[in-house]
């Protein structure tokens, strides 16, 4: 049989440059996708007594510390909101966002085996991180909506805005934002180890540049514009002026925020295109 009449099901050929991001061949593996995603899912609760309740037990517990060092002894502004849910609402969306951060930041060097034996694209196990992370941002997001259940209900403190029916795109923002500064950090890791140590120590920082614990409008002078111009600012914003009504709509930083989604999720793709070909040289 000659090379003319083989019929290959796959052909593997390397990536010829940076723009080269074979998509189709991203979707022909959502098998592999979702089970990464029921993987890392079960992973986390396996052999655990409380399993998936961890999800909610964490942002409680961190909501009560933020609510006590900030709202009762540092006695910052929540624009009106009950203390809880002000804090709730930004420690809810911080979450998410951190652990996308943390765990694709990570790709290259925990999958370093798989990648060495096993053909697929490399961009399937971010993407699944992306999407396994929404699980846990699903049962915490039950946690708020009862909580703000019950202050709508029982009280005036909140009300909602026109601004809820962003909130797709608020989620969406999360996640991109998490996964293109993620395989960015992911693709310079992978030759510079010294990045990864510094990274856990970062995103602590990284969290007090934004208004997850206090409201922009708290911020004094210029230090308000160096928040805003945080790109996770205007999602915390917009999701608490949308569900409290607490604040207000941004729309400078909003429309800012997903430029910079963008433009990282652009960048993070491009370096890791050209990463993953070398990679396993550098690992």
């Amino acid at each position: 049989m000659n090379s003319q009449e083989q019929n290959w099901s796959l052909i593997i050929k390397p990536n010829k440059g940076l723009l080269d991001i074979n998509l189709k061949e991203v979707w022909r593996y959502r098998d592999l996708v979702f089970l990464l995603v029921k993987r890392d899912f079960i992973a986390f609760y396996k052999q655990t007594i409380l399993g998936p309740l961890w999800f909610a037990i964490q942002p409680i517990l961190t909501t009560a510390v933020y609510v006590l060092l900030f709202n009762k002894v540092a006695q910052i502004s929540t624009d009106g909101a009950p203390p809880l849910l002000f804090q709730l609402a930004g420690i809810t969306c911080w979450m998410y966002f951190s652990e996308t951060l943390l765990k694709t930041s990570d790709t290259f060097i925990t999958n370093a085996n798989i990648f060495g034996k096993v053909y697929f694209p490399r961009i399937v196990i971010p993407i699944s991180i992306t999407l396994s992370s929404m699980i846990r941002l699903g049962i915490q997001l039950m946690l708020f909506f009862v909580v703000w259940a019950y202050y709508y209900f029982t009280t005036d403190s909140i009300h909602l805005t026109w601004a809820v029916v962003l909130f797709p795109v608020l989620v969406l923002l999360m996640a991109l934002q998490g996964l293109g500064m993620g395989i960015i950090i992911s693709s310079l890791t992978s030759k510079y180890r010294d990045l990864k140590f510094l990274l856990t120590f970062g995103i602590q920082l990284l969290q007090f540049t934004t208004t997850v614990a206090y409201p922009l409008s708290a911020a004094p002078g210029k230090i308000k514009d160096l928040v805003g111009y945080n790109p996770f600012t205007a999602v915390i914003e917009t999701f608490r002026f949308g569900f409290l009504g607490s604040g207000q709509f941004y729309e400078t930083y909003f429309i800012y925020s997903i430029v910079v989604t963008i433009v990282l999720l652009l960048v993070g793709i491009l370096i890791f295109n050209k990463i993953e070909r070398s990679f396993m040289d550098t690992v």
